[in-house]
């Protein structure tokens, strides 16, 4: 009787990297990695002869040296006197502070003018249109500028406020709209206002929490829970308890007009306003067509299913459209926020003082060491694109439509 048995692996010989196509892909990606290595090697051991050869070398011991310059706005205790490093961090917090808040706005922006440009109401429809052709077309740097010169040139000065101009008058005895910026009151935090910082922090998560809750409810059972009135109940009531609980632990502290400026409360430098709202704007006429083109990659017929079930416009964009659309949004929205990141170096032409103007700008041309800042410069641009390219991409991952 016959017997049949399975063929004797065969022995793995030097040969097989080339004649195998099991092998061969990943030998080729082996030299090519070789080859980059080398190359690199090479470029970065000429580098560092050149610079032997000119009497120069690669320090970084400028960062502990003082300063010696002041910067307008700062989200962390300086000075003049304060380190190159201290500096450096003033730039990164303020280069990240303008990011954060464009990213939040030009999504705002994008996603309502992207829902308006596909409305019924022509007027809406066509003014949605003006407003992507027009800022998405024009330079970014120019609408920093236009909004900074508009800042400047149009709203009063502080001393207009001593009554000089009777248009020069503080909103709810609060908020001052200056030509220097904006001045608004600072919280003062006493004793247990942490309590009430974490209880608020503790709400937000527990909106969330409760939308996704009423979302899942409505897939799974059909039964529609109110969204609205309960997710502003959630967001305001506990931190409202908690703060009279905790006697008032936090109270603010209004700007007033001292001499010839503002003293109090927190100033929001005009530079930061013109580089926050024209980054915004701008990549917002970007982010619109992003969702739009998302919105349109939906089937028509997933909108008129959802509606001959009864369910309301509105209801049909939250809960069938943008829920698929954000499949065609996410990736290119990931690109857009990389965009305002590395745009936000162009703060340096109002003055703003960002990681750029800061590292890259006075304190390169004040020790004379450009390539160390350069480096550090690349480097930091680069750590917050792949981070913010890592968050996104989890996110679009738990997006992705799941298969079977």
């Amino acid at each position: 009787m016959a017997t049949i048995t399975d063929p004797q692996e065969e022995s793995f010989r030097l040969s097989m990297l080339i004649n195998d196509t099991r092998y061969r892909s990943l030998t080729f990606q082996a030299i090519a990695l070789l080859l980059l290595i080398v190359a690199i090697a090479y470029l970065g051991n000429n580098l560092v002869n050149n610079l032997r050869a000119a009497g120069l070398n690669i320090s970084y011991e400028f960062l502990g040296s003082s300063a010696g310059y002041d910067i307008n706005q700062t989200l962390i205790p300086y000075t003049s006197q304060s380190t190159n490093m201290q500096a450096a961090w003033v730039g990164i917090l303020n280069t990240l502070l303008v990011a954060v808040l464009a990213c939040v706005t030009a999504t705002i922006f994008g996603v309502i003018a992207g829902v308006l440009r596909l409305s019924n109401n022509w007027l809406v429809r066509k003014l949605m249109a003006f407003y992507v052709e027009i800022f998405r077309n024009i330079p970014v740097l120019i609408w920093i500028i236009i909004i900074f010169t508009i800042m400047t040139a149009t709203m009063p000065g502080p001393r207009a406020f001593r009554g000089e101009d009777p248009s020069a008058t503080m909103l709810l005895d609060a908020f001052a709209f200056t030509n220097r910026g904006v001045y608004i009151p600072a919280p003062v935090w006493g004793a247990g206002s942490m309590v009430v910082v974490a209880t608020f922090i503790l709400s937000i998560i527990a909106v969330f929490a409760y939308r996704r809750y009423a979302t899942k409810l409505l897939y799974d059972t059909g039964k529609m829970l109110p969204v609205l009135w309960p997710s502003v109940a959630i967001f305001v009531l506990p931190s409202l308890i908690m703060f009279f609980l905790m006697g008032s632990p936090i109270s603010l502290d209004y700007p007033e007009l001292k001499g010839f400026n503002f003293a109090g409360g927190i100033k929001i430098g005009g530079p930061l306003i013109a580089l926050w709202f024209a980054l915004s704007v701008y990549t917002g006429a970007f982010i619109a067509e992003n969702v739009r083109a998302g919105i349109i990659a939906v089937s028509k017929g997933q909108t008129e299913a959802a509606s001959a079930l009864g369910l309301r416009p509105g209801r049909v964009m939250n809960l069938v459209v943008l829920p698929q659309a954000l499949r065609v949004i996410i990736p290119p929205l990931i690109s857009q926020y990389l965009n305002i990141t590395k745009n936000s170096s162009l703060a340096i032409a109002v003055g703003y003082a960002d990681i750029t103007a800061t590292l890259g700008g006075i304190t390169l041309n004040q020790t004379g060491r450009a390539i160390e800042c350069v480096l550090l410069l690349m480097l930091f641009y680069l750590v917050i694109s792949l981070c913010i390219s890592i968050i996104m991409n989890i996110y679009n991952n738990s997006m992705k439509l799941k298969e079977r």
